[in-house]
C-alpha cells in the first residue's frame, strides 16, 4: 500500500512549452543548443552558478541580445498552473507528500511571481518539503538525489509513488525500488491520481 507521493514538478503541476525556450533564443540570435549550454544550464540547475554568471553565459552565444531578454526567454517555457491541480493536491492528507524537481532560481522566481504568493504558499504548504536542484546541489536522475529523499524522510520505496514526466527519471527510480507513474502530460492529468493506482497498484 503506497503512503507516500513524491512528485516531479514541471509538466506535472505547471504546464511547460518545451519549445517556448528555444524558439526564443533563436529569435535572440541562437543559431543551436549545444553542449556548452547544456552543460551551462546543469551547473545553474546544480547551483553551482549563480543567475548572473547563467545569463551572461548565454548572452556569449547572443551578443546583441539584452540580458533582461535572455532572461524572459529563458522563462518562456513556463506556462499555467491549473487551479484544479492545488485543488486536488491539498485533498491527498492521507499520504505523505514530497516535491522533487530539477529547476534552477530564475523558474522558482518566475513562478512564484507568475502564479502570486499566496497561490504559491498555499502550493509549497501542501509537501513534507520541497527539493529543488539548484537548492541541493543535485539533480535527477542520478539516484544519489533519490537516496537523499528517503533518508531524510524514512522512505520505504516500494511504499512510495514517483511521478514524472521523463523516462530517464523513472527508470532511476524504478532501480531503487519506487512505485513510479510515467506521466504523459499530453494525454494524462496528475488529477487523475486515484484511477491510475487503481489500474496500477495495490
Amino acid at each position: 500500500m503506497i503512503n507516500t507521493i513524491l512528485f516531479d514538478f514541471g509538466d506535472v503541476f505547471i504546464n511547460l512549452d518545451k519549445n517556448a525556450t528555444p524558439n526564443a533564443l533563436k529569435k535572440l540570435g541562437l543559431l543551436q543548443w549545444n553542449p556548452a549550454l547544456n552543460e551551462l544550464n546543469q551547473l545553474y540547475e546544480t547551483g553551482k552558478i549563480d543567475e548572473r554568471t547563467f545569463l551572461e553565459g548565454i548572452k556569449q552565444f547572443v551578443p546583441k541580445a539584452q540580458i533582461h531578454e535572455i532572461k524572459e526567454a529563458w522563462n518562456a517555457i513556463l506556462q499555467d498552473f491549473p487551479l484544479d491541480r492545488l485543488e486536488f493536491l491539498q485533498m491527498l492528507s492521507d499520504y505523505r507528500l514530497l516535491l522533487l524537481s530539477n529547476t534552477d532560481a530564475t523558474h522558482i522566481e518566475h513562478f512564484e511571481h507568475k502564479v502570486g504568493e499566496s497561490f504559491a504558499r498555499d502550493f509549497y504548504s501542501c509537501f513534507e518539503k520541497t527539493y529543488f536542484s539548484f537548492d541541493i546541489g543535485m539533480r535527477k536522475p542520478d539516484k544519489e538525489t533519490f537516496r537523499l529523499v528517503i533518508n531524510n524522510h524514512n522512505l520505504t520505496p516500494k511504499r512510495t509513488l514517483f511521478i514524472d514526466d521523463k523516462k530517464e527519471n523513472i527508470e532511476s527510480a524504478k532501480k531503487l525500488g519506487f512505485k513510479t507513474w510515467h506521466l504523459n502530460p499530453t494525454s494524462e492529468d496528475v488529477t487523475q491520481l486515484f484511477e491510475h493506482l487503481k489500474k496500477t497498484h495495490a
